[in-house]
């Protein structure tokens, strides 16, 4: 069993080593659920205990979870590729191709919001590439239900928001 549990680590290691960018806990997730390799709780463990042993560097925000690999997590998985199965490695790089665009996407836009000390919230907005800002915008709102929900429609309207600006501003 601690082979197994292993092995999810493992491929958890070889997936991060794969991208140029941090990966969510649901990213990472459909993957390894949909292939059916372990449970939604054996698979939060395996995160769990990668981000202990500083693996793995977890990136929290409200509403999700970046993972990103750390120098000791990339010496690992280069030490140990040989432990996951060939066709394990070719799933993985298949799922890495054919959903790069959208896993990159997906994680380039980001959205958070803390109090502040004027006793308001500050909700930060981004858009990275290559881990550059692209945009960064910090709005200051008086409710957390406010910066909540800039946050959220950040998400679903960050490409229409830029667009705007640059239009004003060009």
């Amino acid at each position: 069993m601690s082979e197994t549990f292993t092995l999810y680590k493992l491929i958890i290691l070889y997936m991060l080593n794969k991208v140029d960018f941090p990966m969510t806990n649901s990213q990472i997730s459909e993957f390894i659920l949909d292939k059916g390799y372990t449970t939604y709780f054996k698979l939060q463990q395996a995160l769990s205990e990668l981000a202990d042993a500083e693996l793995l560097r977890e990136e929290t925000t409200h509403n999700r979870t970046l993972y990103h690999l750390t120098e000791d997590g990339a010496q690992s998985i280069q030490y140990f590729t040989n432990k996951i199965s060939r066709s394990i490695q070719d799933d993985i790089d298949n799922f890495l191709r054919e959903k790069q665009y959208d896993l990159k996407n997906e994680v380039s836009v980001k959205a958070d919001y803390y109090r502040n000390t004027a006793g308001e919230y500050s909700v930060r907005c981004q858009v990275l590439e290559n881990q550059e800002p692209l945009i960064d915008l910090t709005l200051s709102v008086p409710t957390e239900s406010e910066a909540e929900s800039i946050s959220n429609n950040w998400q679903k309207k960050n490409q229409e928001v830029y667009a705007w600006l640059m239009s004003q501003l060009l």
